[in-house]
C-alpha cells in the first residue's frame, strides 16, 4: 500500500479521526459522560420519585404506608395518577382516629369486665367469653332455637 492520498482526499483531517489501531479518545470520553449522565438522571428520577415517601415518613405509619405503595404502584404501571394521589396524601395530615377509638375500646373492656377502677388494661391475647344467652342460644328446645320441639 502507498502512504499517498488520493489527489481528492482532503489533506488536513479533524482531531477526532484516528489512525488505525490507536485509541479512540473521544469515543471513550463520550461514553463514560454517557454513564455518568445516565447515573444522574436516573438517581435525580429515584428520588423525584420517592418524595411523597420522604414527606410521608413524618405522619401516620398507615399513611406512610399507602403511600409508599401507591409509589410503587406508580413505578412499575408507569401510571403517573398513583404518584399525584401519594403526592397529595403525603402533604395532608390526616386525623388521628385510632387513638380515640382504642381509648374507646379500653373504657367498654373494663366496664364489661366489671372493673372500673383499674386504669390499665393488660391484654390477655383471648377474646373475652360472653354469657350464654336466650338469643345466641342455638340448641332444639331452646329459647331463640332453630329446632322444633
Amino acid at each position: 500500500m502507498s502512504e499517498t492520498l488520493h489527489p481528492n482526499a482532503p489533506h488536513h483531517l479533524p482531531g477526532f479521526i484516528t489512525a488505525p489501531g490507536e485509541t479512540d479518545t473521544l469515543m471513550v470520553v463520550v461514553g463514560i459522560v454517557l454513564i455518568g449522565s445516565i447515573m444522574m438522571v436516573g438517581n435525580l428520577y429515584l428520588r423525584l420519585h420517592s418524595m411523597p415517601e420522604r414527606m410521608a415518613h413524618k405522619s401516620q405509619k398507615l399513611q406512610f404506608e399507602i403511600v409508599a405503595v401507591l409509589g410503587l404502584i406508580a413505578l412499575f404501571t408507569h401510571n403517573h395518577l398513583f404518584w399525584i394521589i401519594g403526592l397529595l396524601l403525603a402533604m395532608i395530615d390526616l386525623p388521628d382516629f385510632s387513638t380515640p377509638l382504642r381509648s374507646i375500646a379500653g373504657s367498654v373492656r373494663k366496664i364489661a369486665n366489671g372493673d372500673a377502677t383499674s386504669d390499665t388494661v393488660e391484654p390477655t391475647g383471648e377474646a373475652p367469653s360472653l354469657p350464654l344467652t336466650a338469643e345466641t342460644s342455638s340448641r332444639p328446645g331452646e329459647a331463640g332455637g332453630h329446632g322444633h320441639a
